[in-house]
């Protein structure tokens, strides 16, 4: 396999993967191959979008995340709380409750993290980067910006080059905590994740050198022990806390058109990566050219429907209406405020949040061009040699996937279960031997069949 040049969220369990080939036939960069029985994941390939995490039917696919313990490494610990959180929990479950287990948890600050929205649209509509064709593209979902860097590299120079609001609210509250006398190395910032992508683009940051943000926490686990809490044991209000200072605005913005709506001229929203790649195929054909922004969302119903969010996506997105709903009712005197002094920074938060170019990921077939041609070529002529099913008996996902593999030397023609019957035909491969390629492929186990 080529060498590792990216953090994953997503990792294997190699000695509870059953090989099935669930994952490897639904990643949609084509980075899962199955090998010895057991699904390996291509790093320069995939882009932590979570679908293989969806459909394993064993859980040998699972997200790798910072142990709550790090966060006691910092002196003031810091959990920034995305609003899809809040949102999988009754209504009868309060805020404040929710809160103040954080704070039991032993965060000593809790922050919702679309306090950095209206920043951030403002930015957006501002943004001079203009892209020679094409919409702009939103960077909220990292997932995206993975795809984009993997299959649509022509349209890396449509991305707005600017953080999300998680990466802005981190800031800010830095700097806060900073005048609040706390030095930088004592100040941890720790992002509640609804998914896998947001984990790799903190350990491994696209158009920056470093995350604004110290660790993330698998927002599964912090539900769990939330509601465990809650239902257990009488919660006291929390004494203090930031609830309060977001607009309706900025609760919807993680959901599918959230960010749309507040962009200037025409802008579409699309969830869910399959949709994704359909409609930005569409974009690198220039099929329709007046559209002027682009939400994109990885997951169904974006960031409610994330691959480790408990709760189901319909009630959490009703949920957060209501309390959206509820917001625009209620005095708004607090996220004013907030909005006001987060407006006095607004230049020193976006200078050390705009994006450096983001650069495409190298997934061809060699660094070298001529090289890679080369490898195209003799690809495109394999895949005249095989049979187009599409099968994955091979343990690659397509034709052209294993056409691929062999132009890179990780596998052979005879890694096709068809082509073997050619070949034995022609007496090049034996039986046996035929055999021996399925064990490596699939595992020896999964041909000890005993019959009844």
């Amino acid at each position: 396999m080529e060498k590792q040049h990216f953090h994953h969220a997503l990792k294997v369990h190699a000695d509870v993967c059953i090989g099935c080939s669930h994952c490897m036939r639904v990643c949609p960069t084509e980075a899962i191959r199955v090998w010895n029985g057991t699904a390996d994941i291509n790093s320069n390939r995939c882009v932590d979008c979570g679908d293989c995490y969806r459909v394993c039917p064993v859980s040998a696919i699972y997200v790798e995340h910072d142990d709550l313990a790090s966060i006691f490494k910092y002196k003031a610990r810091v959990a920034l709380v995305p609003s899809v959180l809040i949102g999988q929990f009754p209504e009868k479950v309060k805020t404040s409750q929710i809160y103040n287990v954080l704070y039991e948890l032993g965060f000593t600050h809790v922050v919702e993290v679309e306090q950095g929205v209206d920043i951030v649209a403002e930015a957006y509509n501002e943004y001079s980067n203009k892209p020679e064709s094409g919409p702009l593209i939103s960077t909220f979902c990292p997932a995206i910006v993975r795809l984009i860097q993997v299959r649509f590299p022509a349209l890396l120079e449509n991305l707005v080059l600017i953080n999300p609001p998680s990466d802005i609210t981190a800031v800010y509250y830095k700097k806060k905590l900073q005048e609040e006398g706390f030095s930088q190395s004592e100040i941890g910032i720790f992002y509640v994740t609804p998914c896998a992508a947001k984990i790799a683009a903190v350990k491994s940051p696209e158009g920056e050198d470093e995350s604004k943000i110290d660790g993330v926490i698998n927002m599964n686990f912090i539900y769990d022990r939330i509601y465990r809490t809650i239902s257990n044991q009488k919660v006291d209000e929390a004494v203090s806390s930031d609830m309060g200072k977001l607009s309706a605005k900025s609760i919807l913005w993680s959901l599918t058109n959230g960010e749309a709506p507040y962009m200037n001229g025409r802008s579409l929203a699309v969830d869910g990566i399959t949709n994704v790649i359909e409609f930005l195929e569409m974009v690198e054909n220039d099929d329709d050219e007046t559209i002027d922004f682009l939400e994109l969302r990885a997951c169904d119903e974006s960031c409610a429907g994330g691959i480790l969010v408990s709760g189901n996506r319909f009630l959490t997105i009703e949920r957060l209406r209501k309390r959206a709903e509820h917001i625009e009712k209620s005095d708004s005197s607090l996220a004013e405020e907030r909005l006001a002094d987060m407006e006095k920074h607004k230049d020193e938060i976006l200078g050390v949040n705009h994006l450096k170019e983001i650069k495409a990921r190298s997934i061809i077939l060699d660094q070298d061009l001529g090289v890679a041609l080369d490898k195209m070529k003799k690809s495109r002529k394999l895949q005249s040699f095989l049979p187009g099913f599409d099968c994955g008996a091979c343990g690659a996902p397509t034709c052209k996937a294993l056409a691929e593999d062999i132009a890179q030397k990780n596998a052979t023609l005879s890694h096709c279960v068809f082509m073997q019957r050619v070949m034995e035909k022609h007496h090049r491969l034996s039986p046996e031997h035929a055999i021996r390629i399925i064990e490596r492929i699939w595992g020896r186990n999964r041909l000890n069949k005993d019959p009844k």
